[in-house]
């Protein structure tokens, strides 16, 4: 588990992360969203003791990273895969990592099998692709068997496979009930991996809440029906919201699909159809608008 309380973290004038607290839990994988300039590098680099809080504290399992004897054992991180000596083959990357961190080598052969580099383990790291440089990064978070993983921008640079390949990675190590916290920039693979989500803008925390939870909030949801005129005083009354679209639908806010056809059933009329309009992405847009550093107008 990471739990993070009152963090802050300043760069001059600026706030990069601005009295931050929530944790990360064993068993489910958490998605740190944000948009560029949020805090989430900061953050993630705070966790792991490369950059030292103003304020607030900071604790994996319970204990301050920095004081953790065997780091690579207890967390896994990636963060840059481009931080590796160019000159050194994979193997030897993560041969000199596993040494230093009393891992035994053939653990290196494990995870350079696990994340499909098993072929190209004797090839320079600096002849590698922006794909397999990114596979080695997660080979080295891999390394220690950890069971607190931090990925930042995982799926940058892999190709379709690649991408559900770490997806289902992932998962599988929220499985095993590691604790997994990943960032990007993705909202259709941060819907399609995460359980729960961490929002947070201009450095402060703005949503702490599970992914379905999330996106209904606030949802829109397009009905088709045989006897509107019937139906829609009932949704009104249960608290719901309704406009008028095309073609004989009607646009329900406030309720969710499934308390619309439950007064639908309750009223007796047919639905032809449910659609709840609202996507992650939307839900994203909607909460961190006001938290964008910069905007682009549209030509």
């Amino acid at each position: 588990m990471i739990e993070i309380t009152g963090l802050t973290k300043r760069f001059g004038a600026k706030t990069a992360v601005d009295d931050l607290t929530f944790s990360v839990e064993p068993g489910r994988v958490t998605g740190f969203l944000g948009p560029n300039g949020a805090g989430k590098s900061t953050t993630m680099r705070m966790i792991l003791g490369l950059d030292r809080p103003d304020a607030g504290t900071v604790t994996v399992n319970g204990h301050d990273y920095v004081g953790l004897a065997r780091p690579m054992h207890e967390v896994g991180a990636l963060l840059d895969a481009r931080a590796v000596h160019k000159s050194r083959t994979a193997r030897d990357h993560l041969l000199c990592l596993a040494q230093t961190n009393a891992i035994p080598a053939r653990r290196v052969d494990e995870v350079l099998e696990l994340v499909g580099l098993a072929s190209v383990a004797r090839k320079r790291a600096g002849s590698f692709s922006l794909g397999m440089g990114q596979r080695l990064g997660i080979a080295v978070a891999l390394l220690g068997d950890p069971k607190v993983l931090l990925f930042d921008e995982p799926v940058n640079g892999l190709d379709p496979e690649g991408i559900k390949w770490i997806r289902e990675l992932m998962r599988g190590l929220a499985a095993e009930n590691r604790t997994v916290l990943v960032s990007s920039h993705l909202m259709s693979e941060v819907a399609q991996t995460a359980d729960h989500l961490v929002v947070i803008g201009k450095g402060r925390l703005i949503a702490d809440i599970g992914i379905g939870e999330f996106v209904r909030q606030g949802s829109n949801v397009l009905v088709r029906a045989d006897d509107a005129e019937r139906l829609v005083p009932r949704l009104v009354e249960a608290g719901g919201t309704v406009q008028s679209g095309t073609d004989g639908s009607f646009i329900v806010t406030g309720l969710e699909a499934r308390r619309i056809g439950e007064e639908a059933l309750a009223a007796g009329v047919v639905l032809t159809e449910l659609t709840p309009q609202r996507s992650l992405e939307q839900a994203y847009m909607d909460l961190t608008r006001d938290s964008v550093e910069f905007q682009a107008s549209v030509a």
